[in-house]
């Protein structure tokens, strides 16, 4: 059974008055914070301060610039937005209605920053939250056991996407039984606001704390003395900016809004498998999921059955991955030939683009419902929903120099090189054949339309979804298992963006438990 979902609501924050204790019902103290705060009272009470202040303020913030239109600046409500809202509501339980109707409900899926905030406050209320490590839920949904499904979301700021994640979540089977880290590398009030009223199973927020939005003017952010991207060395050099020693394999210097994905990966997975009080016992899966994605209900069976089966046919099958890009997709669509010649010129592998897809046919592969495939892991193909244990984990720890040092700014490439190079065994992974996890977002880091708030794809994926319904939940899974496993091409030189030794140094430091960014 699952808890009562209408017993824990967001309480409106309105007004200061009762402030206080609105945010003692939002921050229930897991276990870990219930011994910190008896240890300490003081602590507890700057904590509550902090964070109440800096969310009236943030709060408040929003209120007011929302007295002036319904969406945020530049953000343009649409009747064919609304009429798509409304479609999505149509066909969704009323319990879950509320994570899609939050304010700014129809803004877009694009990084539209909040009004500026005192970065310190931030820091501080960032520094707060990852202390006291609060679990919200835990009264009702129970402790989280050691063998339980762990969930870790990347979060940057596309909150359209994360509200149609957090409605597949809600709708899977299993769920209640899961803890659902969301981390984020910005701190924004409505993101918040809406991952607190998540209200279906335990859930935790960690914040990377050395983002773009709370260094600004330094680094990890850039600074004016930071090399411009393009500058040659020899210039570089002479002007004397701070890096000028090391530009990437490509000879340009680094860009922050690329660097940041890397170290918020490698930072979430150390602080989930080894920072975090909840999870340091654990021994079940950990699945990697972004806000842009979309679950199929029964995902969670699914990893369920994989885990089986892993154990006792594939011992070396090490990740299991549930969101493959499949030969069905129209990878590039009709633009196949302008954005791989645009990849061409940026200096950027066409593997990178995201897909644009065609769903005519992918409703058949559910037909296949109960098979799954040993393959090598290939970062282009299995980087999706896939999920790992503690024992992985583990050896690609030990790797963190191959993994920090490989001048790629994408985290996928970079895991690839720690297979390739470092781990004894590789990454071989077991791949449903019909993916129960889907990239929804029309826009990335590789990849600008001037359409990025479309929830087309979300639509797509629902009538796939709708279409595969009966080949769903399987009762057994049937491997394919190639009896000569093709050897992994060797990985060719990485995308670079990844020059700079500083960003290496962090990289490394994000192991030790109690860094500390000067």
């Amino acid at each position: 059974m699952r808890g009562n979902r209408g017993s824990r609501t967001t309480p409106p924050l309105l007004a200061e008055e009762g402030l206080v204790g609105q945010l003692h019902q939002m921050l229930p103290p897991s276990r870990g914070a219930r011994s910190r705060r008896s240890a300490s009272c003081i602590r507890t009470a700057v904590f509550i301060f902090i964070v109440t202040f800096l969310w009236l303020q943030l709060h408040m913030a929003n209120l007011s610039s929302s007295t002036s239109g319904s969406t945020k600046p530049g953000v343009v409500s649409t009747p064919e937005a609304e009429n798509t809202l409304q479609q999505f509501l149509n066909v969704l339980p009323v319990h879950l209605h509320k994570f899609l109707l939050g304010r700014n409900s129809t803004q877009n899926g694009t990084d539209v920053a909040p009004p500026h905030f005192n970065t310190s406050m931030i820091k501080q209320a960032i520094e707060q939250y990852n202390r006291y490590q609060v679990v919200l839920n835990e009264d009702t949904f129970g402790p989280l056991h050691n063998d339980s499904l762990v969930i870790v979301v990347q979060v940057h700021t596309r909150i359209t996407y994360l509200r149609h994640l957090i409605v597949s979540l809600a709708q899977a089977k299993g769920i209640e039984n899961v803890l659902l880290v969301i981390s984020h590398d910005f701190f924004d009030p409505e993101i918040n606001e809406l991952v607190h009223s998540i209200d279906f199973c335990k859930v935790m927020q960690i914040f990377y704390p050395y983002s773009i939005q709370t260094h600004p003017k330094e680094f990890p952010g850039e600074s004016l003395s930071d090399c411009p991207r393009n500058i040659k060395k020899e210039q570089a050099q002479k002007i004397k900016c701070i890096n000028a020693d090391h530009p990437d394999l490509y000879g340009h210097y680094r860009e922050a809004k690329f660097t940041q994905t890397k170290h918020h990966w490698w930072w979430k997975a150390n602080r989930v498998f080894d920072h975090l009080e909840v999870t340091k016992n654990h021994t079940g899966l950990v699945l990697f999921l972004e806000e842009d994605h979309y679950v199929a209900e029964d995902f969670i069976e699914a990893l369920r059955l994989m885990k089986k089966a892993t154990a006792i046919h594939c011992d070396k099958c090490n990740i299991l991955s549930l969101g493959t890009y499949l030969k069905t997709y129209n990878y590039y669509g009709d633009s196949k030939n302008k954005e791989a010649a645009k990849a061409k010129r940026l200096g950027i592998s066409t593997s990178n683009i995201p897909p644009s897809w065609n769903f005519e046919i992918l409703p058949t592969l559910y037909q296949q419902y109960q098979k799954a495939e040993v393959t090598p892991w290939v970062s282009s193909k299995h980087n999706m929903g896939m999920a790992f244990n503690r024992t992985t984990w583990r050896e690609i720890r030990k790797c963190a120099k191959y993994f920090c040092d490989f001048d790629d700014y994408n985290w996928d490439w970079s895991l690839q090189q720690v297979s390739q190079n470092c781990i004894s065994h590789k990454l071989f992974a077991l791949v449903m054949r019909g993916p129960r996890v889907f990239h929804v977002g029309e826009c990335g880091v590789h990849h600008k339309k001037t359409n990025c708030e479309s929830t087309a794809a979300i639509s797509k994926v629902l009538k796939v979804l709708k279409n595969a319904k009966k080949h769903l939940f399987p009762s057994h899974l049937t491997l394919t298992i190639p009896a000569n496993l093709k050897k992994q091409k060797p990985l060719r030189k990485g995308n670079g963006g990844w020059g700079d030794k500083r960003d290496h140094q962090l990289c490394y430091n994000m192991t030790v438990k109690d860094f500390v960014l000067n």
